[in-house]
């Protein structure tokens, strides 16, 4: 796992230091960030999202697919979710021979057209 991150933070793919700064101090999570995430719950109010759809998408060979799979049961309905041959976690964030364009073209357009008829909460 560590390997796939390192691989995309820690190369061009996906390290950003703004000029006149050090990597040392940009590409490093704060002692504050980590408690924050671990204060973070990101299924717990899953299920008030319905009645909008919500489209998961997750690499086959991704470590967190099973996240993917945990939100997907704990949604209500209108969900999908849609798994991607041969990709891992953040083969999702930059390869564009593997993010589903398509996938994601069909289900903004059904959702915002479905959507367009109920009323704005």
């Amino acid at each position: 796992i560590q390997r796939e991150f390192y691989d995309f933070y820690r190369t061009v793919r996906g390290e950003y230091t703004p000029p006149g700064s050090s990597p040392n101090v940009t590409t490093h999570p704060t002692l504050s960030s980590t408690a924050k995430f671990m204060n973070f719950y990101p299924l717990s109010d899953i299920d008030s999202i319905s009645p909008r759809s919500l489209l998961f998408v997750t690499g086959d060979q991704a470590h967190s697919r099973e996240f993917s799979e945990d939100a997907y049961a704990g949604a209500a309905e209108p969900k999908e979710l849609y798994w991607v041959a041969g990709a891992g976690h953040v083969d999702l964030y930059d390869r564009v021979d593997l993010i589903p364009f398509d996938k994601f073209t069909e289900f903004f357009t059904a959702g915002l057209a479905a959507n367009a008829t109920q009323p704005n909460w």
